[in-house]
């Protein structure tokens, strides 16, 4: 039986945890999650990590993994602080950006299995971008942090890990058809690839694309929109993709994705769940 999973942000709200309580799903890889309320807490169990994300002020949530039910074993993995953390431990450049965990069922091989958020940083004071915000460079921190699980013999022996989250950059091109956002945004993708890791959706046709199209879209585009802003209004007038998943070559060819992005499945948040299925 396949093990099923849900990547979703959600956005520091309460509500989409009772949603996660009545899916019919094993594991959650949350971003921006709160600890759950105190009515769900327990029929989920989390990972127990602090609820807070690491920065210039602490921010009371964080990623985290929660299983749903018992068809699955979880066995944690304790995220140090990169100045803390030892040879052989994993080692994270932002507390709470990062949350991973080993994942077997009876007719599943153990996996490693991570849920991601890259957190929008402003640039230094010298640029003179004091309003500007980027999240490649937080991104880019956690692609090294996630280099951990990949050893010296780890193709040898048959990598298997998934990565999956909202990293809040876009894939295939830029901001208002921005070349220079679309290279920066690229070279993210190119290192998860390089490391073994890569992209593998969701994408059209496991979800809804954006109508009407973006202009700064490609028209060859596959991507589906998983994320609307406050002037959007609701998920009927997505336009952009923030939330990925990656998986190690061979184990992705395991690995179905598809984003829960039509208005009416959508769910509490300003992001939609993206369903993972390792089989």
């Amino acid at each position: 039986m396949p093990i099923k999973m849900v990547s979703w942000n959600i956005a520091r709200r309460r509500k989409p945890w009772r949603v996660l309580a009545d899916m019919d799903a094993d594991i959650a890889l949350l971003q921006e999650a709160g600890p759950p309320p105190s009515g769900i807490a327990s029929q989920i169990e989390v990972d127990p990590a602090p609820w807070r994300t690491a920065g210039a002020s602490d921010r009371r949530w964080r990623t985290a993994i929660a299983t749903l039910s018992d068809r699955v074993s979880v066995e944690w993995i304790e995220a140090k602080p990169l100045e803390e953390a030892r040879g052989g431990e994993f080692a994270v450049s932002r507390q709470g950006t990062l949350t991973a965990a080993i994942v077997s069922a009876p007719d599943v091989d153990p996996f490693v299995a991570v849920s991601m958020y890259s957190l929008w940083t402003r640039p230094h004071a010298s640029t003179g971008s004091r309003r500007s915000i980027v999240s490649d460079a937080s991104a880019h921190h956690m692609v090294s942090d996630l280099s951990a699980f990949i050893g010296n013999r780890s193709h040898r022996r048959g990598l298997r890990i998934l990565a999956a989250g909202d990293l809040n950059i876009l894939h295939g091109h830029g901001e208002r058809g921005s070349e220079y956002w679309a290279s920066r945004y690229g070279t993210v993708f190119d290192r998860m690839g390089a490391l073994g890791l890569p992209f593998i959706g969701p994408q059209h046709p496991h979800g809804r694309q954006a109508d009407p199209w973006p202009k700064e879209l490609p028209e060859d585009s596959k991507n589906v929109p998983t994320y609307y802003t406050v002037r959007q209004g609701g998920p009927a007038a997505a336009t952009r993709q923030l939330d990925f998943v990656f998986a190690s070559k061979g184990f992705a060819d395991s690995v179905n994705v598809r984003a829960m992005n039509e208005p009416e499945q959508w769910g509490p948040s300003d992001h939609c769940r993206v369903e993972i299925e390792v089989s």
